[in-house]
C-alpha cells in the first residue's frame, strides 16, 4: 500500500474514533486535503542569513522581497497560481489584498496602514513552475523573533512546541525543511533540534537540509571563497550529524545563484568588457563596491550598470564571471549555467529533489500520521488510544526515512566501506533517485522481470553482507536498510497493477516485513 493510501487509512479510522469531536473532524479534513497538495518546504534561519534570496534563486524569478520590510516579519506562502497577487490573513480572521511594487527593479509588498503584528500570515501566488510540485514557506528570523512571531513560526516548523495553541493543537505546518546558517550558534541547534522532535517525533528528525547560506561572503569576496565554504559545511554537516540534527549540509551563494538564473544580456555584456580589463586595474576597482560603481572608474561601463551588477553579483560574482568569461564562457547561457553550478544551487537543487520532491508522498504521509498523533493524544477515548499506539508503529517503521537518515551518513562520510559498495548503496537507498531502475543501476526502459531479478539478487547481497561475522554495528545496519529497498522493490513490483519503469514509483514507505 503507498503512503498516501496508508496514512488516508489512517485518517479514515480516526473519523471513527474522534466522532464527537467536530474540531478534530475539521483538522482530518485539513490534513487531508494536505495530502494532495504540493510538498510544503520551509526556509528557515537567523535574521539576514538569505532565505527570500535562496528562495527567489529556487524559483528562478524575483517574487519575494529582499529588503528590510515588513514581510520579513510575516510568515510567508509561496503557492503556483495564474497571476501575482498576495493575500495577508489578519489575526481577527479578515483577509486583505497586498499591492505589489516595483521601485528602482525591487519587488516590494505595499502593506499601506497594516502592520506586521496584526498578519498572522501572508499568502502568495505566483505563476513560477517551481512552485507547481512545491510550495515554499518564508520564515522571520529566528534570531530576532518577538514572543508573537516565536510562537506563530514554532507552530509552524515545532507543533509540539510548549507555545502551541489549542487552536494549533494538531496541525504539522510543513513537510520539510532548509535550515539556513551563517554560523552554528546555540540557537541555530536549539531551533533544529524542536523543528527534528516535531518532524520525526520518535523516528528522529525526517526532512532537514542545512545551507551554509551566503557562502561568498565567508571568504571576503575571494575566488576559494567556495573551497572555504565548502569546508565549513562538512564540519556543519558533522556536528550535526553526530546530534542527528539534519541529513545534509551544502554552501550556497544566493546571490549569485538568483543573478546567474536571472541574468540579462546587457549584464553578459558588461561582464564581458570587464573581462578584457587588465587584471591589475580590474582588482583596483574591486577593492570595495563603493569604489566599483564610482563615476571616475572603467568609464566604458556606465556608473548605474556596474551598480546594479555589484548590488546582483557582489565581487565573488564578479569575479567569478569574469574568470569564466577569460576562460571561455562566450555567451550569457554558458555563463548562467556555469554560474548556477559553482554557486552551490545545483547541488541544493538536486538534494531537495532526492530528498524532498521526489519523496513528497512519504513526507507528506509522515505528516499526517504526526498531524494525527497530535489529535488522537488529546482525545481520553480507548479506541483513540488504541489507534494513537498503531499510528506511533507506524511512525516508528517508515522504511523510506531510514534511507534519508542513511544518506545523511553517507554524505558526511561516516559510513566505513570500500568506495564502490558506497556507490551502490547510496543509487539503492534513493541516493540518485527513487524509481526502481534508478536505484538497481538499470536502464529506464528495463522490463519488471529484469528488474525484479535484479533486486531479489541485491538483497541477497547486502544481506549476505550483514551477516558477515567482523562487519562493524553501524555498516551491518546500513546493510539491512539496503536488504528493505530491495525487498520494497520486488514488493511493489509484485503488486497487481502496470509500471511504466519510470516517473512516480516510489519504494520505502512501508517495506515487507519478516
Amino acid at each position: 500500500m503507498a503512503g498516501i493510501d496508508r496514512a488516508r487509512a489512517f485518517l479514515d479510522a480516526a473519523r471513527g474514533a474522534l466522532a464527537d469531536d467536530p474540531r478534530a473532524q475539521a483538522e482530518l479534513d485539513l490534513c487531508e486535503h494536505r495530502m494532495y497538495q504540493p510538498v510544503r518546504v520551509a526556509l528557515a534561519g537567523s535574521l539576514k542569513a538569505g532565505k527570500s534570496t535562496l528562495l527567489n534563486a529556487l524559483v528562478g524569478q524575483d517574487i519575494a522581497p529582499t529588503d528590510a520590510t515588513e514581510c520579513t516579519r510575516v510568515v510567508t506562502w509561496y503557492r503556483s497560481g495564474r497571476s501575482p497577487s498576495v493575500t495577508a490573513h489578519i489575526d481577527d480572521g479578515r483577509t486583505v489584498g497586498i499591492p505589489v511594487t516595483r521601485i528602482d527593479g525591487r519587488l516590494g509588498f505595499d502593506f499601506g496602514r497594516l502592520t506586521a503584528d496584526r498578519v498572522d500570515h501572508l499568502d502568495v501566488e505566483w505563476p513560477a513552475r517551481a512552485l507547481q510540485t512545491t510550495t515554499i514557506v518564508d520564515t522571520p528570523g529566528t534570531a530576532s523573533l518577538s514572543t508573537e512571531l516565536s510562537d506563530s513560526t514554532i507552530r509552524l516548523l515545532a507543533p509540539r512546541g510548549e507555545s502551541g495553541s489549542e487552536e494549533h493543537r494538531g496541525r504539522s505546518g510543513v513537510d520539510a525543511v532548509v535550515y539556513l546558517l551563517r554560523s552554528l550558534t546555540a540557537t541555530d541547534t536549539a531551533m533544529l533540534r524542536r523543528i527534528g522532535t516535531a518532524i520525526g517525533g520518535s523516528s528522529g528528525p525526517l526532512g532537514v537540509i542545512g545551507v551554509v547560506s551566503r557562502a561568498d561572503e565567508l571568504g571576503a569576496g575571494r575566488m576559494d571563497a567556495m573551497i572555504s565554504a565548502q569546508q565549513i559545511a562538512g564540519r556543519f554537516a558533522g556536528e550535526l550529524e553526530r546530534t542527528g540534527l539534519c541529513q545534509a549540509v551544502v554552501p550556497v551563494a544566493g546571490l549569485l545563484a538568483l543573478a546567474a538564473r536571472t541574468l540579462r544580456e546587457v549584464e553578459f555584456r558588461a561582464l564581458a568588457q570587464l573581462a578584457s580589463t587588465p587584471g591589475a586595474e580590474l582588482e583596483a576597482a574591486l577593492l570595495t563596491m563603493d569604489r566599483f560603481a564610482r563615476p571616475d572608474i572603467l568609464p566604458d561601463i556606465p556608473a548605474d550598470l556596474r551598480r546594479s551588477l555589484a548590488e546582483r553579483f557582489g565581487v565573488f560574482g564578479i569575479r567569478l564571471a569574469v574568470t569564466l568569461i577569460r576562460f571561455g564562457a562566450t555567451s550569457s547561457t554558458a555563463l548562467a549555467a556555469e554560474l548556477v553550478e559553482r554557486s552551490g544551487l545545483s547541488e541544493l537543487s538536486a538534494i531537495i529533489d532526492t530528498q524532498f520532491a521526489q519523496r513528497a508522498d512519504e513526507l507528506k504521509s509522515h505528516s499526517a500520521l504526526v498531524t494525527l498523533d497530535h489529535l488522537l493524544a488529546a482525545s481520553a477515548s480507548a479506541p483513540a488510544a488504541q489507534l494513537r499506539a498503531s499510528v506511533r508503529r507506524e511512525l516508528a517503521d517508515v522504511h523510506g526515512f531510514r534511507e534519508l537518515r542513511l544518506l545523511s551518513t553517507i554524505r558526511v562520510g561516516g559510513l566505513d566501506l570500500p568506495p564502490e559498495q558506497i556507490a551502490d548503496l547510496t543509487r539503492l537507498i534513493g541516493g540518485s533517485g527513487i524509481d526502481p531502475a534508478t536505484r538497481l543501476g538499470q536502464p529506464a526502459d528495463t522490463d519488471v522481470p529484469e528488474l525484479r531479478a535484479s533486486a531479489i539478487q541485491a538483497a541477497r547481497t547486502w544481506r549476505s553482507l550483514a551477516g558477515h561475522p567482523l562487519i562493524a554495528p553501524d555498516v551491518a545496519s546500513a546493510c539491512q536498510v539496503a536488504v528493505r529497498s530491495a525487498e520494497g522493490i520486488v514488493a511493489r513490483l509484485d503488486e497487481p497493477r502496470s509500471f511504466s519503469g519510470t516517473g512516480d514509483f516510489s519504494v520505502g514507505t512501508h517495506s515487507p516485513r519478516g
